[in-house]
């Protein structure tokens, strides 16, 4: 009886017991080990789910590689295409260069740079046209929303706009300026700033060489004239002013054997795009009138055309015994004057110039009285 209470007693769970409660065994602190069935479960997850998903991702990377090579290749037929063009226009020109209007074309060097630009301008415009394009369209097939996208390039497209607003205008006049062909290399051009001959045509800055050499860089975006000196024809006139009692007749005479031997004589044939005119008077005054000359000449020739005919005319009319005048108007001659009288800077006589006058006898000093001894 005595041994089954002792079981009984070891068995009670009763808060009583002053003995420690037992320590958790070794097999209840170690993580479980997943069984070759967990393994297996897992595995048939993955391959459901790549089963269920394969579809849609092969149609996303062969739309993303349709989309690409699409790019690619419209980006090459675009760019050939500029290419051919270009190459095109300049044939054009090359085959007018011996005829009557290829003379009023620019130089090969002048097409050949607008022709560089213009392509240069084109083909980067399509490139970038192309690839952003093809760039929202691949983003577009991930889904993702490109509305933050957009709208964040658009700001910053603004702050940017804001910041380089100079640099955007010298550049879209420059692509202006080129398009419309508005002056080129070779050229002189007075652009309001500066003067010069242009040597180098840019996007944002023109070359000019001044007239004593010196180099001024113009940007495009300040320019807001333009006086082209180089295109089609340019007038060279000249003002010849002699003495208002000579012979018309005999002066236009004078001027139109200097203009008939000069249109015969090499170089100024070449030069000379039309017949020396004597226009008429185109001034006349009291002692002096002045004759108007003026011929076509080829563009930028007509500072040498004119000095030049100058030159000719000053010499027919030595030889013909007529006088250039010009200049200030000779002073007329003083009306002729007395004589200054030489004794009207002479003082008046004086009292005291007389040692014998009442007044050099008041002025003369005391002498003391003679004392005896």
């Amino acid at each position: 009886m005595s041994a089954y209470a002792a079981v009984l007693a070891a068995a009670d769970p009763s808060p009583s017991a002053s003995s420690p409660s037992p320590s958790p065994s070794p097999s209840e602190s170690t993580p479980s080990v997943p069984s070759f069935q967990d393994a297996q479960e897992s595995a048939s997850n993955a391959a459901g789910w790549i089963e269920e998903n394969w579809s849609t991702w092969l149609a996303i990377g062969l739309r993303v590689l349709l989309i690409v090579v699409i790019a690619a290749v419209l980006r090459v037929v675009v760019r050939r295409a500029i290419t051919k063009l270009i190459d095109r226009m300049n044939r054009t020109v090359q085959t007018m260069d011996g005829t009557a209007l290829g003379g009023l074309l620019v130089n090969a060097e002048r097409r050949r740079q607008r022709s560089q630009a213009i392509g240069s301008v084109l083909r980067s415009v399509a490139s970038f046209v192309i690839l952003g394009t093809a760039a929202l369209m691949v983003l577009s097939t991930f889904q993702i929303n490109l509305a933050p996208l957009l709208a964040s390039a658009g700001v910053a497209g603004v702050a940017i706009g804001f910041g380089a607003r100079n640099l955007v205008t010298d550049f879209l006049s420059g692509v202006f300026m080129i398009l419309e062909d508005q002056y080129g290399v070779g050229d002189t051009i007075d652009a309001g700033v500066a003067c010069g001959e242009v040597i180098e045509v840019g996007l944002r800055v023109t070359k000019l060489r001044g007239d004593n050499g010196e180099i001024w860089y113009v940007r495009n975006g300040e320019v807001k004239r333009i006086g082209n000196l180089s295109q089609g024809w340019s007038t060279a006139g000249v003002d010849v002013t002699v003495r208002s009692g000579e012979d018309l007749d005999r002066v236009k005479e004078t001027i139109d054997a200097v203009a008939e031997r000069m249109s015969k004589e090499e170089p100024w044939n070449e030069l000379l795009w039309g017949p020396i005119e004597v226009l008429g008077l185109d001034s006349v005054l009291l002692d002096s009138m002045v004759v108007r000359v003026s011929a076509k000449t080829m563009p930028g020739k007509s500072l040498t055309v004119e000095r030049e005919l100058r030159w000719r005319i000053k010499r027919a009319f030595d030889a013909a015994d007529i006088p250039i005048v010009g200049g200030a108007t000779a002073p007329l001659e003083e009306s002729a004057q007395p004589a200054p009288d030489p004794t009207a800077g002479v003082a008046a006589p004086s009292a005291y110039a007389s040692t014998t006058s009442p007044q050099s006898a008041a002025a003369a000093p005391l002498t003391p009285p003679n004392i005896t001894k």
